[in-house]
């Protein structure tokens, strides 16, 4: 259904979740006055604008703390994370006096702060700024790069993702004609098989959410909070794997509708929200019973043995830096 933002049901929420379908990566610009203050923020408004001059810009809310440092400094960085940096991402999102106490940083161009290990770092003189609404438009001129290689982290539909090719960006066996691999490596690669697994197991579920009247990340807290009752944000947005805001916006959401209740510190479900998660479990079994149909107790005993084992082989949390 086409919503005009004109119309008397014009819901921001809705807005923004449409925004969400455009997947970008994620960013922590910081920035340091004359005063020696230290700003950072998380945000995926970053773009590039001209490669001569190199320019780039983001956005800010003109009400945020932090936006008057960025307004009166003149140099910014912008650090583009890496997959391994959701923490660090979440840390600068969350409203604190002092976010750079526990963490590692160096100083940048200008004293802006920059962090180790990110996918690419950008550091900028304040080339620009242009009135955006409730949002600053800020236009840096890039005097300095660094492009490390590394997986970008990436934010689609309110959650974090990774980047991984598409399907269709990996040639049919009909498009390769002769040039077939000479002993299969690529097609037996254990990584390789996980990703493309995972990818036609979603393809499949994510639709049929849908049927439950909850987004996917509603569905997932629901679920969380049936099986661990009584965290809070904090937990419930390492469980989610989400930024903070969106952790605080489903909260709210489901509040409002009747599926949660606050206790103490933490979240518990209603009446209503238990019904509504005994329905997401069982599309979500149904779902995996089907997938999983074709294999036998035995297969799929070993699938999960492989699975919690690799977890395990994982390291924990890296620490912020």
């Amino acid at each position: 259904m086409t919503i005009k933002t004109g119309d008397a049901d014009f819901n921001s929420h809705a807005f923004r979740r449409a925004l969400g379908n455009f997947a970008t990566g994620v960013t922590i610009i910081t920035a340091r006055n004359a005063d020696g203050e230290l700003v950072g923020a998380t945000a995926s408004s970053f773009n590039s604008l001209s490669m001569d001059p190199p320019l780039i810009l983001w956005s800010c809310i003109k009400a945020s703390r932090g936006c008057p440092i960025f307004e009166t400094s003149t140099h910014f960085a912008v650090n583009v994370l890496a997959s391994d940096q959701a923490e660090l991402s979440n840390h600068f999102a969350r409203q604190q006096e002092d976010k750079f106490s526990a963490i590692e940083w160096g100083e940048g161009i200008g004293g802006a702060p920059i962090f180790a290990d990110c996918a690419a770092r950008f550091q900028c003189e304040s080339y620009q700024k242009i009135d955006g609404g409730d949002h600053w438009i800020f236009v840096g001129k890039v005097v300095a790069f660094d492009d490390f290689g590394r997986p970008p982290l990436c934010f689609h539909q309110g959650s974090y993702s990774t980047l991984f090719n598409h399907l269709a960006a990996e040639p049919a066996s009909k498009e390769r004609g002769d040039c077939q691999p000479a002993d299969g490596r690529l097609e037996d690669h254990k990584f390789f098989q996980m990703l493309r697994a995972i990818r036609a197991y979603q393809d499949a579920y994510q639709p049929k959410v849908s049927a439950l009247e909850v987004n996917l990340i509603e569905s997932r807290l629901l679920l969380v909070v049936q099986d661990l009752p009584g965290l809070g944000a904090e937990g419930l947005t390492r469980h989610l794997n989400v930024p903070v805001h969106e952790t605080e916006e489903a909260l709210q959401n489901m509040q409002g509708r009747g599926f949660l209740a606050a206790q103490g510190d933490g979240f518990v479900l209603t009446e209503l929200g238990r019904a509504k998660a005994d329905a997401a479990w069982k599309l979500s079994h149904a779902h995996a019973q089907e997938a999983f149909a074709d294999f036998s107790e035995d297969q799929l005993k070993s699938f999960s043995a492989v699975l919690r084992g690799l977890i395990e082989q994982g390291s924990p949390h890296k620490s912020l830096r």
